[in-house]
């Protein structure tokens, strides 16, 4: 599925859980190389990812020189924004759309989140659906360009207050989109488990229930466990940092996820899905058996002869549910037996008028 069909066919009200579509973050990870940047393409689609998602920027654009470094220094030593973002800029739009018509040819959605109005422009025509970080959501010049290309929103919510996100969301619906989906995020890097605050989503889900809601990991892979619980809270789309080599310092391989990570996620949400079965309640075909043998029905107690006006006190119940259920022991108390019933009988209708 792509992502556009995902925000036509999804009913955010629905009372169900969806298997999530997967964007692996491939950001800048692939340092200014484009063999690199098409070997993420290939690792993520292997790994079972439905979209990749580049990052577009220029430092001058994006970061005043004095900027401060709000990472974990021991594995990304740069001190400035600025410095850090001169390294990896770059790719810009004849390199996108070499990597677009890459990821066609390997059928996963390219995607990109655009931190200027240069490249939101040409980013506008390689994709379905625009992504707006974290950063932005106080952005109201920059949210309200984006929306005036008429697509789908996927805004993540780091570090932001209920205020700020309801403040974004009237922007975006203000400007016609109204196919938005909110991705809870914790801006911390990595994100320690005990802070991934995914209990937020349920408070999000609530306070936007009509919007799609999603999850931007930022959380060291390990078991994947955090994207897997964030999917039970109802995440339709997961987004997390995607490397090639988790070993590497610098930028954001630290806390990403490679493609055996991708692959475990994929498998045991397989299988967390085939234990979630359907989501309508209804007896299954597999319990036919017990339905027949573990319930009871309405039995006599005593003997009751032929002509008799059947009192509460002549009925028991017992398994099998071969005869009448209890539940209608009201409509065959006061009945009259036409045949003789045996004490221990299965209490059947023909046994009456």
């Amino acid at each position: 599925m792509k992502i556009k069909e995902l925000f036509d066919t999804i009913n955010p009200y629905e009372k169900k859980l969806y298997k999530p579509y997967i964007i692996a973050e491939i950001g800048v990870n692939y340092e200014g190389s484009m063999a690199l940047a098409k070997r993420l393409v290939d690792e993520a689609k292997e790994g079972g990812a439905d979209a990749v998602k580049f990052q577009t920027y220029k430092a001058d654009t994006i970061a005043s020189k004095d900027s401060p470094a709000y990472w974990d220094r021991n594995e990304e030593p740069t001190a400035t924004q600025h410095e850090l973002f001169q390294k990896h800029q770059g790719f810009w739009k004849d390199e996108m759309q070499e990597l677009k018509n890459y990821c066609d040819s390997e059928d996963i959605e390219f995607l990109s989140t655009p931190f200027d109005v240069e490249s939101a422009t040409f980013l506008n025509e390689m994709m379905d659906v625009f992504k707006i970080s974290s950063s932005d959501i106080t952005n109201k010049p920059f949210i309200e360009y984006m929306c005036s290309f008429n697509k789908p929103i996927i805004l993540s919510t780091g570090a932001s207050s209920l205020n700020e996100i309801a403040e974004a969301v009237e922007w975006i619906e203000k400007s016609g989109n109204t196919q938005l989906a909110l991705l809870h995020c914790v801006l911390n890097y990595p994100t320690p488990d005990a802070n991934a605050n995914l209990g937020m989503m349920i408070d999000l889900k609530s306070k936007f229930p009509d919007k799609i809601l999603g999850y931007s990991d930022h959380t060291l892979p390990k078991d994947m466990k955090v994207c897997e619980m964030a999917t039970m809270l109802g995440a339709v789309i997961i987004e997390k940092h995607f490397t090639h080599d988790k070993t590497l310092k610098g930028n954001d391989h630290y806390h990403a996820m490679d493609k055996e990570d991708l692959k475990y996620f994929r498998k045991n949400l397989e299988r967390t899905f085939d234990i979630l079965g359907g989501f309508h309640l209804k007896a299954l075909k597999d319990e036919a058996p017990a339905r027949a043998n573990a319930r009871r029905s309405l039995v006599a107690l005593r003997d009751i002869p032929k002509g008799k006006v059947v009192e509460l006190e002549d009925l028991t119940f017992k398994r099998p549910a071969h005869g009448v259920s209890p539940k209608f022991i009201d409509e065959v108390v006061g009945s009259v037996a036409v045949r003789d019933i045996k004490d221990d009988d299965v209490i059947k209708w023909n046994m009456f008028e």
